[in-house]
């Protein structure tokens, strides 16, 4: 009820504003204590990428990309918190208006492109947090850095972030970075996944640590994308893949208003194109390589519809703009009711 009526003031300014200003309110609950009350629902422990999960909801990247607000975030109930998508150094991203409600579809169109503070600045939000559930980092390049060294930045933000993050999420499909889904490739992901790994290798060594690595991939892919993806993740030993992104396409809004601005779409008409990715992926990866569902998640149900299809745990962000934090109780309870807990 209480969000009902903040949805229709928030709604009343544009995406952006709306988005800082809860952000801070949140904020300022957590400060004080009250957005501890917001959920009691009873852990649901999930054991995924060598970790435990309080529970198998998740935050989407892009809510929090600088790491300012994750602490508070997870007071809503959420199980982990994956923050980013942070770059190697900051950048403003893309011109504004650059997100767009469809409200009668439970969707948003953002072409933000990657703005975020650096990768310094987040990692001084994160060194001493006391966050208690899973913390993720989602890592990508920034826009003025080419394909050909792409790997360089990847592997600055790797570095900065590994002892501080519980996985690291590489982002390497948003829509909104120029030629950036041209990493997905199979010989272009299997040069990068490969430099990255053996990174990896070093930094366990150093940090006697060995972090989870996940791969978030887009949902507009082709079959023979998708088998090519599995067989790269698999020979790198990345923990996950994390499916998926927006997307691109707009047969699910075609006609509505803001429906041909550039950038990618999310919310419920996302969902059945990125559960169709995630069960392709989950048929094609050994069991042993973890699946977080992503994308279209606006109710409980959406949720267990990721867990049937394969997934070890769900995350969602659009989802909380039309529905705000009864979404993550809603999805919990469903959840529970489904695995019989």
């Amino acid at each position: 009820m209480f969000y009902d009526l903040a949805r229709k003031a928030l709604f009343a300014t544009d995406p952006e504003t709306a988005h800082e200003l809860t952000l801070e309110g949140l904020k300022m609950g957590h400060r004080f204590g009250a957005t501890r009350l917001l959920c009691k629902e009873k852990p649901q422990p999930v054991q995924c990428m060598g970790l435990t999960f309080p529970n198998p909801v998740g935050v989407a990247p892009g809510l929090d990309k600088n790491g300012d607000y994750f602490e508070a975030l997870g007071d809503l109930g959420f199980g982990f918190v994956e923050i980013g998508t942070i770059t190697p150094r900051p950048q403003p991203g893309n011109p504004k208006p650059r997100v767009f409600r469809l409200t009668k579809a439970q969707a948003m169109i953002n072409r933000l492109g990657f703005n975020n503070k650096g990768v310094d600045h987040l990692v001084h939000r994160v060194r001493n947090h006391r966050f208690r559930g899973v913390l993720g980092i989602n890592i990508g390049k920034n826009f003025d850095t080419p394909n050909d060294r792409a790997a360089d930045d990847y592997l600055i933000c790797l570095e900065k972030v590994y002892q501080y993050a519980d996985y690291i999420t590489v982002n390497i499909s948003s829509p909104n970075t120029k030629n950036l889904r041209d990493l997905q490739s199979e010989d272009a992901l299997d040069q990068l996944l490969g430099v990255l790994a053996k990174r990896r290798e070093d930094l366990a060594d150093k940090h006697d640590r060995l972090a989870p690595m996940a791969l978030k991939v887009a949902p507009d892919l082709e079959e023979g994308a998708i088998t090519a993806i599995a067989d790269v993740v698999s020979r790198h030993g990345m923990d996950a893949v994390i499916a998926t992104n927006t997307t691109i396409s707009r047969d699910a809004v075609a006609g509505m208003e803001h429906a041909e601005e550039t950038g990618g779409l999310s919310g419920a008409p996302l969902k059945e194109k990125a559960d169709q990715v995630l069960g392709e992926l989950r048929k094609a990866l050994p069991e042993n390589i973890a699946m977080i569902g992503v994308g279209g998640i606006t109710r409980g149900q959406d949720a267990v519809d990721k867990l049937k299809k394969g997934a070890d745990l769900v995350q969602f962000y659009t989802g909380m703009v039309y529905r705000g934090p009864e979404l993550v109780t809603e999805c919990l309870q469903a959840i529970a009711e489904y695995r019989g807990q």
